[in-house]
């Protein structure tokens, strides 16, 4: 066996058997809809790592771990969102930071509190998970997520944007890029969203 077959593509891992079915969300995460979502670009050795995006003037360090971020009195549209943390050789992270934080469904971030904002570590399989809602939209931005990702024992910190598919404002927002596009499917009211980050 080459190394190429012990440490599977981003492709290899989110393959499934069935014929028809383009990928899956993440098959055995408890609570999670077991519905068919495509997996974002193949991971490849020496693959370039996920572009890394501006902070913005939002974020808030020391956000509370948990992969719940909706509260009481929170509306929008559920989200689904989960992935996998790899390296440039396709090797999957355990135990890697992500903090994710966005606006609510008014297009408006909590400055004050921690409201849609929460961090969760990889599991051994390298997988993240995150239930939320839709962003709403603000001046000049289509809807995005903001995440940071650290690998364990690591000092660099990938900060990044994660958008939407088929959004109008995407074609105007100077920020927005095509290679951080989720892959999304639908599952009843709830969205579900995908991308594997390369580190």
């Amino acid at each position: 066996m080459n190394e190429r077959d012990r440490v599977p593509s981003r492709r290899r891992i989110l393959a499934v058997g069935a014929s028809g079915v383009t990928g899956l969300l993440l098959a055995g995460q408890p609570g999670f809809a077991q519905q068919a979502i495509a997996p974002t670009p193949a991971c490849h050795d020496g693959d370039e790592p996920t572009l890394a995006e501006t902070e913005g003037p939002f974020f808030k360090p020391r956000s509370p771990q948990r992969s719940d971020l909706r509260e009481a009195g929170i509306e929008g549209r559920a989200v689904e969102l989960s992935g996998y943390v790899l390296t440039r050789s396709c090797r999957r992270v355990a135990g890697a930071l992500v903090d994710l934080w966005h606006a609510d469904n008014a297009g408006n971030y909590d400055n004050t509190g921690f409201r849609l904002r929460g961090h969760v570590f990889t599991d051994d399989e390298g997988r993240f998970s995150f239930r939320t809602i839709i962003p709403g939209l603000y001046p000049g931005r289509t809807r995005h997520y903001h995440v940071k990702i650290q690998a364990p024992g690591e000092r660099s910190v990938l900060t990044t944007q994660f958008y939407f598919p088929d959004e109008r404002r995407n074609r105007t927002d100077e920020l927005f890029r095509r290679e951080l596009v989720m892959q999304t499917a639908r599952a009843n009211d709830t969205l579900l969203a995908r991308f594997d980050v390369v580190l």
